[in-house]
């Protein structure tokens, strides 16, 4: 067992059983997991709080996915963020501000891999297919 602390994962969107999936998918794999729905909550999460990486979502009502992760970036540059989402295609000028991105419909097996990786882990048992480049 380490004796580090859990990396913190900040998860925003506005459908909670995504989120409901999130929390449980990142939990088992040992993260500690933050979630809101607000974009403009999440905002302030990750202004106060210590986080490893950020998953959001594109599409919330209060502002774009987007939005929220350059204004996370502008916060704290270092903190990687991935964004998911449903849409079949995401303006690329969207996709330039975070570091990775994950269809919704893939999420059950690209996710964690992604995440783990964003997070300088090692995945155990995940294939290295999940290199995302700028």
């Amino acid at each position: 067992m380490s004796n580090h602390p859990p990396k913190t994962i900040l998860c925003i969107d506005d459908d909670d059983s995504m989120l409901g999936y999130q929390r449980e998918l990142l939990e088992r794999r040992g993260y500690a997991v933050l979630t809101t729905a607000s974009a403009r909550h999440g905002l302030q999460i990750a202004a106060v709080c210590a986080i490893a990486a950020v998953i959001v979502d594109y599409h919330m009502p209060e502002m774009k996915g987007h939005e929220v992760a350059a204004e996370i970036k502008r916060l704290k540059p270092e903190v990687p963020i991935v964004m998911v989402s449903s849409d079949d295609q995401i303006p690329e000028t969207a996709l330039k501000v975070v570091d990775a991105f994950v269809p919704k419909d893939q999420a059950p097996n690209r996710l964690l891999p992604v995440i783990a990786q964003i997070c300088g882990e090692a995945p155990s048992g995940f294939p290295d297919r999940t290199r995302i480049t700028a």
